[in-house]
């Protein structure tokens, strides 16, 4: 009878397992397929957000790109600003060396065994 029940007990967690990573990866495939649904929906915008920079609680400073006209707003909780306009030849362009490691590149580093 105890035999029987510690079965039971196993197969009750192995079922609670496979359900959560189940569900885990339905949650991955969903949130995957909204990123990229969402990422066509603003493919063809005339207005786009170039770069953000926080300047304090709830304020921000953003370079919006709107046709073909750059601006700097201010952002607050309950308001926008215009600054001004910035023109292109202005704005450095954000290439490949100036980004940051890559997260598949950090997780990698953390996963190295120490020697």
């Amino acid at each position: 009878m105890l035999l029987t029940g510690r079965i039971n007990s196993y197969a009750q967690f192995v079922a609670v397992l496979a359900v959560f990573v189940l569900v885990l990866g339905l949650t991955a495939l969903t949130t995957k397929w909204i990123a990229g649904y969402q990422r066509r929906q603003n493919m063809n915008c005339n207005i786009e957000v170039l770069e953000t920079t926080r300047i304090g609680n709830n304020k921000y400073i953003q370079l919006v790109r709107i046709g073909e006209t750059c601006w700097a707003i201010a952002v607050c909780k309950d308001t926008v600003t215009l600054l001004g306009e910035v023109p292109k030849e202005q704005l450095k362009e954000k290439g490949p060396g100036n980004a940051g490691p890559r997260f598949k590149e950090l997780l990698e580093k953390a996963m190295k065994p120490k020697e």
